[in-house]
């Protein structure tokens, strides 16, 4: 009677699949170790290549096929396909939906998402649908809505889904998670993280700089400034909060043992794109009438079940240098990023003074950092996006739960319309789902010191 069950629940499931998405068939792939891994890209402009290049050096992967709206994009993913000597994709493009003919494709098993924001659920939910093992940019998802579809998707389809966090593999991250699971600050009670990075210019295709041309956006925009900005028109919110919460939340035990409950969020006023906009473009230029919705610095306190606050902040419409600003802070001490400084009670050289944090970060420097950190090197951010991509081939190739899962996804990008509902309602606490449905009590950490990915 069991079997029946679950036979009469899988094929209803297929049957909504095929309803949704008619090019589709609904399947898990069975891609148990297979050697060579066959991936489409779903996406390649900047980002996207950037992952193009770190899988056309792999000899376990096969590119075989990619989807972009942009011409332009496709041709520059096609030649540097074909200087790196690998057999030809199968191409799509021809309209937004495209890319779920690309999913119907049997010599695709796992795909890489990586396409403006609000694209990023559903494609990822058309993957899972179709079978292949997908991997999503960040952030994941933008509503509470779309989380959840993260989640039921997964679990009605079987199919894994890998969040594509980079910032989880910087080299002192790993570090400090060491520290963590070695426990050196001792019992933790506090966090801070964000995305602190003025983005009021735009990455043209070159990859190179261009800080006057971020005035424009939306039809008139280049890169990311022909989406990215119009979030910072309609939202306030902090629209891009996995940077930092994710490699807290993995050092915290979130979704494993531990869970976020409530957050509460508040948001300065509004002026840095408008400054931007009149120095630039001058007071008479058209986006100079725009009022924008987001304040210029959103901070986000959350709190626990096991007790620790994590406050995140989102700072990208203001001139500043690049911090994701991490701290962590337990009963025997704790690490800053901005000043690169530790202190660890009875261990530091001196009582209540900083310590240098290199000699601490390199005394424990992460396994995977260790075994691969040259190849890593020239990866793209500093190396960490070798191994984000290594955990996902890796995982697909197996068949198996990445580091970085659906629950994960839906977690971490929750705090962006639970921020949007805090603020509209004066910094009210906003309850977080349970994404895991209780099974955050009894699910295990994942094994982050192994050094294999």
């Amino acid at each position: 009677m069991s079997s029946r069950r679950n036979f009469i629940k899988k094929s209803a499931i297929a049957g909504a699949g095929v309803v949704m998405l008619p090019n589709l068939t609904f399947g898990i792939t069975s891609n148990h170790n297979m050697e060579k891994l066959k991936v489409g890209m779903i996406g390649v402009g900047l980002r996207g290549t950037n992952h193009l290049d770190n899988l056309l050096h792999r000899n376990d992967v096969l590119i075989t096929a990619i989807c972009d709206i942009d011409s332009n994009r496709i041709s520059i993913a096609l030649d540097k396909i074909n200087k790196s000597g690998k057999q030809k994709p199968k191409v799509f493009g021809s309209n937004d939906y495209d890319y779920r003919n690309l999913l119907a494709l049997k010599d695709v098993d796992a795909v890489i998402i990586a396409t403006p924001w609000l694209w990023h659920t559903r494609m990822a939910k058309d993957a899972m649908l179709a079978g292949k093992y997908a991997g999503l940019e960040v952030s994941a998802a933008n509503t509470l809505e779309e989380c959840w579809d993260l989640v039921n998707t997964h679990e009605q389809t079987g199919t894994h889904m890998m969040i594509l966090e980079n910032v989880n593999y910087r080299r002192d991250v790993l570090a400090v998670l060491n520290m963590v699971k070695q426990n050196v600050f001792g019992e933790l009670v506090h966090f801070r993280c964000g995305y602190q990075h003025d983005l009021r210019f735009v990455k043209l295709n070159d990859g190179k700089t261009a800080y006057g041309k971020g005035v424009e956006f939306g039809d008139k925009g280049i890169s990311e400034s022909a989406w990215r900005t119009q979030h910072s028109l309609l939202r306030n919110a902090d629209v891009y909060p996995t940077h930092g919460a994710g490699p807290i939340a993995v050092m915290a035990d979130v979704n494993r043992g531990n869970r976020f409950l409530s957050l509460t969020s508040n948001a300065s006023k509004s002026v840095g794109l408008h400054d931007y906009i009149v120095k630039n473009g001058g007071k008479d230029h058209p986006n100079a009438k725009l009022k924008f919705k987001q304040g210029d610095v959103i901070t986000s306190t959350i709190e626990t079940a096991n007790g620790e606050t994590i406050i995140v902040t989102h700072d990208c419409n203001l001139p500043r240098p690049y911090s994701l600003g991490f701290r962590v802070q337990g009963s025997n001490g704790l690490w800053e990023k901005d000043g690169d400084r530790i202190y660890i009670e009875g261990q530091s050289e001196k009582p209540h003074s900083w310590d240098d944090s290199k000699a601490w970060l390199e005394k424990y420097d992460h396994p995977l950092w260790k075994k691969y950190g040259e190849k890593a090197m020239g990866a793209g951010h500093g190396g960490m996006d070798f191994f984000v991509i290594n955990a996902f081939v890796e995982s697909a190739k197996q068949n198996i739960a990445p580091p970085m899962d659906a629950y994960d996804a839906a977690a971490w990008s929750a705090i962006t319309p639970l921020s949007e509902l805090s603020i509209e309602n004066n910094g009210e606490p906003q309850d977080f789902p349970d994404f895991t449905r209780g099974n955050w009590i009894k699910r295990k950490p994942y094994n982050w010191m192994k050094d294999t990915y």
